[in-house]
């Protein structure tokens, strides 16, 4: 973060993704600081060494604002990363973390997160220059995933048994909370810092060790976090950290969840992959978290706030260029304020600043590579030839670079159009038109996804009741930004299974143990 963290958090209410838009910060070119910068790694962290892939293969990672390489890291393969497995299941057992105190486990989670804010304007350097995302927005992830480190280095102390009032006179029943050993740790793109502490964070206070595995497209924010990790004096082999071009991506995702040495495993990312790791986690039974695609609806009933609604929708739209799980993805406007809002926001979004994050004031940057560029643009492009109307954007944008899609409003659209049915992971909006409450849930809760869900009213009989039948894991009531560490995170239907944050988030690192004391006299 910038030094002048504290204005921002007061300003800008830096709260889980989210951001305020109009905000801008004075910060030095990115390109100059990565080529400076004492946290930019080449190599992968297996074991508490810096290793490349034992086949001395290595591949480039991106600038997807301007194409510039930032450097090779290893491309590792199912080898490599079997030694990873075995570094973490070593210390899971042998130096035996798992009987690491709370306290220790704490302390050292604690130096972590110290790591993590003294370097904060090194670590959002380094994720605008591999993601693509405006600094300002970097600087809030960095915020909100430093933030997830504190707190489960504060739960680690919390994770409490029980003592029950057993049925027999000469028993008694205790039951306690357990490690389940080693956690393989599968992370996006679109969030390079704040997904791996999120995990990460819960996983080591339980008393887990763990295997990371970051996106293709970002994985220098993972090594840089490994860095500090090592510096703040982690056990060897409790925190490890493999990197890996797509081309070995398949292969060390089965090997993490087929392996008997790995007890868990929790991915973010696409709703088709979660399910292909799913079905390879159930040959083991493996423990198994998922936080998968969303199709957020964003309802705006004719009671709403107007000014609140155009707010939330400028906020759960158009963060990191809308590549993010819980943004808004079908706008579902009623009748009676529709063409109002669609003038107003349109408006709004014309006056946004697009162009590389590393520059002051840009609040939309590329989308992360060209398989996105390509879907935002046919989700578009059928939209149109199906009926739909462009009230603005549309295009791509050569002019900023090869990755730059403007962002766009769609309107009249139907129930046979991609944008209707499809997240668009993009800096598009989706407008439907409806007539009633009824007719808004019916549409809201017509998909498989359940991740989160928005909608602004002012009629208090109508929040309680749509609060109650919108069928996601997370409703954000005339808010649009909704994350925040103290909440717990998570979809239902085919958006997930588990819950990330909260006190919740260290329940998916640890058993329940069942101990009958019996014939006490």
């Amino acid at each position: 973060m910038i030094r002048s963290v504290l204005i921002l958090r007061s300003a800008s209410k830096w709260y889980g993704h989210g951001f305020r838009f109009g905000l801008s910060a004075v910060t030095p070119s990115v390109t100059r600081a990565m080529h400076s910068n004492s946290l930019k790694q080449s190599q992968a962290f297996v074991d508490g060494r810096w290793v490349g892939a034992r086949s001395g293969t290595t591949f480039d990672v991106q600038n997807p604002a301007n194409g510039q390489v930032l450097g090779a890291v290893p491309d590792m393969n199912r080898e490599d990363v079997q030694l990873a497995i075995d570094a973490a299941y070593n210390a899971f057992y042998e130096p035996s973390w798992q009987n690491s105190t709370a306290k220790e486990r704490a302390a050292l989670l604690k130096n972590w997160h110290a790591l993590m804010e003294k370097n904060r304007q090194e670590i959002a350097s380094i994720m605008t220059a591999e993601s693509g995302k405006p600094l300002v927005e970097s600087l809030g992830e960095v915020t909100y995933g430093n933030s997830f480190v504190e707190w489960f280095a504060e739960e680690a102390r919390r994770i409490y048994g029980e003592i029950v009032p057993s049925p027999v006179a000469n028993r008694q029943i205790m039951m306690t909370r357990n490690p389940v050993g080693v956690a393989g740790l599968i992370t996006p793109w679109n969030f390079p810092h704040a997904m791996i502490t999120r995990k990460a964070a819960a996983a080591i206070a339980a008393g887990c060790t763990v295997v990371i595995k970051p996106a293709e497209d970002t994985p220098l924010t993972a090594l840089a976090l490994a860095r500090l990790a090592e510096e703040a004096g982690f056990p060897k082999g409790v925190i490890n950290v493999i990197t890996s071009s797509r081309t070995h991506a398949a292969e060390i995702g089965q090997l993490l969840c087929g392996s008997d040495k790995v007890a868990a495993i929790s991915f973010t990312g696409s709703t088709e992959v979660g399910k292909l790791l799913y079905r390879q986690c159930a040959e083991g039974v493996k423990r198994i978290g998922l936080e998968l695609g969303g199709n957020a609806p964003f309802i705006v009933f004719k009671s709403a706030d107007m000014e609140k609604a155009l707010t939330g929708a400028m906020n759960s739209k158009f963060r990191n260029c809308g590549q993010t799980c819980i943004s808004a993805n079908r706008f579902l406007i009623q009748d009676e304020v529709h063409d109002e809002f669609v003038e107003k926001l349109t408006e709004r979004i014309r006056k946004l600043a697009i162009g590389d994050g590393s520059r002051e004031g840009i609040q939309i940057g590329p989308l992360i590579n060209q398989a996105q560029l390509t879907k935002v643009d046919r989700f578009v492009q059928d939209a149109k030839d199906k009926g739909a109307t462009v009230r603005c954007g549309g295009q791509t944008l050569p002019k900023h670079g090869a990755l730059y899609y403007e962002p766009t409003v769609v309107t009249d659209l139907r129930d046979n159009m991609l944008l209707y049915n499809e997240e668009v992971f993009g800096p598009v909006v989706s407008v439907v038109r409806f007539k009633t409450e009824a007719e808004a849930l019916a549409i809201a809760n017509g998909t498989r996804r359940g991740l989160a869900g928005y909608f602004f009213s002012n009629d208090l009989n109508q929040v309680f009741r749509v609060a109650r039948q919108l069928e996601t894991g997370m409703i954000g009531i005339n808010e649009g930004l909704i994350s925040a560490t103290e909440a717990a995170f998570g979809g239902i239907k085919e958006s997930g299974i588990g819950r990330e944050g909260s006190r919740h988030g260290i329940d998916e690192y640890v058993y329940i143990k069942y101990l009958c004391y019996g014939n006490l006299q």
